[in-house]
C-alpha cells in the first residue's frame, strides 16, 4: 500500500515531506507513471532512481535520489541567521 493514499499528483511540498525511502508506487506517482510501469522498470533494473531491495519481493526508492531526478531542491535553511562575510 502506498504511503500517500491521495491519487492526485504530488506537490513540491508533498515531496519534501516524504520519509527517507518510499514505496515504488509513491515514487512512480511522483514521476507521473503508473504503479505497474514503475514496478516493471524496477524489475528490469531501469528505474531512474536508486532502488533498495528490502526482502524477496519488496523494494524501496531512496527519496533523496527521487528528489534529485525530479530536480526538487529543499528550500535553504536560514534559521541559523545570516552567513558571515
Amino acid at each position: 500500500m502506498s504511503e500517500l493514499l491521495n491519487a492526485d499528483a504530488l506537490t513540491t511540498a508533498d515531496l519534501l515531506k516524504l520519509p527517507p525511502t518510499v514505496d515504488v508506487a509513491t515514487a512512480g506517482r511522483a514521476m507521473g507513471i503508473c504503479r505497474d510501469t514503475a514496478y516493471m522498470l524496477v524489475r528490469s533494473d531501469a528505474f531512474p532512481c536508486k532502488v533498495i531491495k528490502a526482502g524477496a519481493r519488496r523494494y524501496r526508492v531512496v527519496t533523496a535520489d527521487l528528489l534529485r531526478v525530479l530536480q526538487v531542491q529543499a528550500p535553504a535553511d536560514h534559521s541559523a541567521g545570516p552567513a558571515a562575510p
